[in-house]
């Protein structure tokens, strides 16, 4: 599939590494890296350009919703303008892991940046993609825990009504992560509902990648253990799932999927009962509209 493809989050890691293998394909899209000003946007935009891409920088910080609003624009311009070709797929790769911290608008930052930011662009530009067109957005199996992530310490999802979600200071790094990426899948599947059938919506689990910038607000001891097990063979590694992701958003095996089908690395994996819920889902996304609204100013 060709065209134009935005990916959030493009400067370190899985982002990185899924921006470098589509601008390494024969049918290259054009690339629209959004991410945080400065050093490292440049330099990944220079690497893909390097190897044969049209790569458009721009700077956008995700905890502010005014600064995703004005990359929206950028975006449009860009697309009706001609300077790139159509938009065929959105990559929502951007997330972090945060306690005891606010977005530029007063969300607790983690719901902010993995869901808020990305609701505001996709809302956005949705009357800009061409079809068929994909959006992806990046899941993680830490909504529910099992044997290994309780050993582990990796907190699963508190779910609480969207408000509080967006408005409570969050006292766990992992399980405020935990939760948005269940949030993730509840606007998934209500995505879908609302889109038409011009464009498929999934989820992309990268498999557990320890030793990543994600942690970097964990406690050292945790740190230290993520690091020791990130160098075990068979660990997910950016360098490996960013492939995949890149895939998934370009690839003909990957054109079915819908309703928020989840991926896991290289195969479409069952969810657990609580990642439907059909309540959860329109109460989300109501909250959400709500919660992106343009402030007025009179």
């Amino acid at each position: 599939m060709t065209g134009t493809v935005l990916i959030t989050g493009p400067t370190k890691n899985l982002g990185r590494h899924a921006v470098l293998a589509m601008a390494r394909r024969k049918d290259k899209p054009d690339l629209l890296l959004v991410g945080r000003r400065g050093a490292e946007l440049t330099a990944v935009a220079a690497e893909a350009r390097a190897l044969g891409a049209d790569v458009h920088e721009i700077g956008c910080d995700l905890a502010s919703l005014a600064d995703v609003r004005a990359a929206a624009a950028t975006v449009r311009e860009l697309l009706d303008s001609g300077a790139v070709r159509p938009l065929r797929a959105l990559v929502a790769n951007a997330g972090l892991a945060s306690a005891g911290q606010t977005s530029a608008d007063g969300h607790e930052l983690t719901f902010a940046v993995n869901h808020l930011a990305h609701a505001q662009l996709i809302g956005a530009l949705l009357d800009r993609f061409t079809a068929p067109a994909r959006i992806v957005l990046l899941g993680s199996n830490t909504y529910h825990q099992n044997f290994w992530r309780k050993l582990l310490g990796v907190t699963p999802a508190r779910w609480a009504d969207p408000v509080e979600l967006a408005g409570a200071r969050a006292d766990d790094s992992m399980a405020a992560y935990s939760t948005a990426k269940l949030a993730i899948l509840y606007y998934a599947h209500e995505l879908q509902r609302r889109v038409g059938d011009g464009i498929g919506v999934s989820v992309f689990e990268p498999g557990w990648m320890p030793g990543t910038g994600l942690g970097r607000n964990a406690p050292p001891a945790v740190q230290a253990v993520s690091r020791f097990l990130g160098r075990l063979p068979g660990m997910s590694k950016p360098q490996t799932s960013g492939p995949l992701l890149a895939s998934v958003a370009l690839d003909d095996k990957w054109a079915h999927l819908r309703d928020g089908a989840f991926v896991l690395k290289n195969r479409v994996a069952d969810v657990q009962p609580v990642a439907h819920d059909r309540d959860r889902e329109r109460r989300l996304w109501d909250v959400t509209a709500e919660l992106l609204a343009p402030v007025s100013r009179g």
